[in-house]
C-alpha cells in the first residue's frame, strides 16, 4: 500500500471516529440520499503540482456501496473553458486512474467524468493546480483607480448619515436583539436594507462591528439567523442587500423583479457597465463605506474593531470594503466574485463571476473592458491592509480556483487561507463559525 493510499485510509478513519457518537452526530459515509459514490484521488495529496508536471488520478465509483464496472468517460480543459481532451479508460473492481497531463502555464485543469449504468448517467468533476502561487491576474490597475474611488468616497462624505432603525422582534432571542435597518448610502437616494443584531443589553464601547454583504441575486437576505452566534459571541453584525429591496418583501416578489432585471447578460452586474461613472456597483461598492460609518457611528462599538466579512459576491465586497476603508481591521472572505473578470480576454485564460467577459460584446468593447478594472476584486485587493482571512474550493465552477489565487497571490497584508480542495461553490457550517472564531482571535485590544 503506497503513502498516499495510508494517508488516505488514516484519515478516514478519523473521520469516522469523530463522527461517532461521541459528538452526537450520525455517521454517513455518502452524501445525504445518494446512492453512488465517486471518489477522486491524485497521486499528491494536496492536489497541486508544478508545471510540466504529470496530474494522475484513481477514479472510484461505487453504487449502494458496491464497486461498479464499466466504461468511464472524461473530458479534461482549462479551468473554465472547454475541454482539449477526451478519452475512456475501463472501471475495474470500481477503479481505474487517468493521466491528466500537466500545464506549461499556471494554473488549473478540471477534467469531467461519467459512467453510465442501469439506465443512468453519473457525473462528476476535479480540478488540480499547477505553480499556483505563479497565478497573476490578468486585469491591470488603472493609474487613476486610486483618484477615482477617493474622489466618489470624498462626495460620500458631504451626505448626511440617515437611516431608519426597528426592533424586528422575529429575530429576538434571549441573548440577542435584532433590528431592521433602512440606510441612505449616497446623494441619489440609494439605500440599503440590512438586519443589525446585537447581544442582549449590549453596552456602550464594548463590541466590535462586523459588516457582512451578500452574494449575487436579486433576492432576500438569506436566513439571517444562520450567523446569530456572532452576536452570542459579543459583536454587533449587519446582514446587508445591496438593491435597496425590503427583506420582508415575499419570495415571489423578489422573483419577478429578479426576472424582470436579471438575464443571461449579467442583469444588474452589466448595467452600465460601459461607463465607469454610472456602473450600477459603483453605488453598491460606496455604500459599503457607508454602512461602515453607519456601524462606527453605533455607541455600542468599541472604537477599534471593524470586521468584513462575506462569500462569493459578499467575498469580494468585503476585499471590496477592506481595501476602500483604512477602518477594516479584519477582513474574512471565502471564494471571492468579481475577481479577474476579464480574465478570459487573455489566450487561454480564466476569468471570474459573472463570467460575462466570455460575452464576445464585452470581450470586445474597449468601455467595459475599461470600466471592469475599476471594479475587480484584485485591484481593491492591492490596498488591504488589514489581515485577511480566504477560503476556497478547488471544484468550484462558479468562482473558479484560478481567480481566487489571483486575489490571493495580489494580498500583501498579513493573511491565512483554508483550502478545500473537493469544495464546490459552498462552505461547511464548521468553516463559518471558525472565521468568526479567526475574528474573534485577531481582535484589536
Amino acid at each position: 500500500m503506497n503513502k498516499l493510499k495510508t494517508i488516505f485510509l488514516l484519515l478516514a478513519f478519523i473521520l469516522a471516529m469523530n463522527m461517532s457518537g461521541v459528538q452526537n452526530i450520525k455517521a454517513e459515509n455518502y452524501p445525504y440520499k445518494s446512492d453512488y459514490l465517486w471518489l477522486t484521488v491524485p497521486d499528491h495529496a494536496d492536489w497541486l503540482y508544478q508545471t510540466g508536471e504529470n496530474a494522475k488520478v484513481e477514479v472510484s465509483f461505487c453504487k449502494y456501496g458496491i464497486p461498479r464496472d464499466g466504461e468511464l468517460k472524461y473530458s479534461i480543459g482549462n479551468d473554465m473553458l472547454q475541454p482539449d481532451k477526451h478519452g475512456s479508460v475501463k472501471l475495474k473492481n470500481g477503479r481505474a486512474v487517468i493521466n491528466m497531463g500537466t500545464k506549461k502555464t499556471p494554473g488549473f485543469r478540471d477534467m469531467k467524468l461519467s459512467v453510465s449504468l442501469d439506465g443512468k448517467t453519473y457525473e462528476h468533476h476535479i480540478k488540480v493546480g499547477f505553480s499556483v502561487d505563479k497565478i497573476k491576474p490578468y486585469t491591470q490597475e488603472p493609474q487613476d483607480f486610486r483618484s477615482f474611488w477617493q474622489k466618489n468616497v470624498e462626495e460620500l462624505k458631504q451626505v448626511p448619515m440617515s437611516y431608519t432603525k426597528e426592533l424586528y422582534k422575529d429575530y429576538c432571542t434571549d441573548k440577542i436583539d435584532c433590528y431592521l435597518v433602512k440606510l441612505q448610502i449616497d446623494k441619489m437616494g440609494h439605500s440599503m436594507y440590512g438586519f443589525l443584531f446585537y447581544p442582549k443589553n449590549a453596552q456602550p464601547g464594548k463590541h466590535p462591528v462586523v459588516l457582512c454583504p451578500p452574494g449575487a441575486g436579486i433576492k432576500t437576505i438569506k436566513d439571517p439567523m444562520r450567523n446569530k452566534y456572532y452576536a452570542e459571541n459579543g459583536f454587533v453584525r449587519f446582514e446587508v442587500e445591496i438593491h435597496g429591496l425590503d427583506p420582508r418583501i415575499s419570495s415571489e416578489t423578489f422573483g419577478e423583479i429578479s426576472r424582470a432585471f436579471n438575464d443571461r447578460n449579467g442583469g444588474y452586474l452589466a448595467n452600465g457597465l460601459e461607463n465607469k461613472d454610472i456602473y450600477y456597483m459603483k453605488h453598491v461598492y460606496v455604500g459599503l463605506v457607508r454602512c461602515i460609518d453607519f456601524l462606527t457611528s453605533l455607541p455600542e462599538w468599541d472604537g477599534k474593531n471593524v470586521a468584513v466579512q462575506g462569500g462569493s459576491q459578499g467575498g469580494a465586497l468585503a476585499i471590496i470594503a477592506a481595501g476602500l476603508d483604512s477602518r477594516v481591521t479584519q477582513c474574512v472572505a471565502n471564494h471571492p466574485a468579481l475577481s479577474d473578470m476579464a480574465g478570459y480576454a487573455a489566450k487561454g485564460g480564466t476569468g471570474g463571476y459573472p463570467h460575462f467577459c466570455r460575452q464576445p460584446q464585452i470581450l470586445s468593447n474597449k468601455d467595459c473592458l475599461n470600466t471592469l478594472a475599476y471594479f475587480d476584486v484584485v485591484n481593491f485587493a492591492r490596498y488591504v491592509k488589514a489581515p485577511t482571512y480566504l477560503t476556497w474550493g478547488y471544484n468550484d465552477v462558479t468562482c473558479p480556483p484560478t481567480t481566487s489565487y489571483a486575489v490571493w497571490n495580489t494580498l500583501k497584508c498579513t493573511k491565512e487561507s483554508l483550502l478545500t480542495p473537493i469544495n464546490e461553490h459552498w462552505t461547511t457550517t464548521e468553516t463559518n463559525r471558525g472565521q468568526m472564531e479567526w475574528i474573534k482571535a485577531h481582535l484589536l485590544k
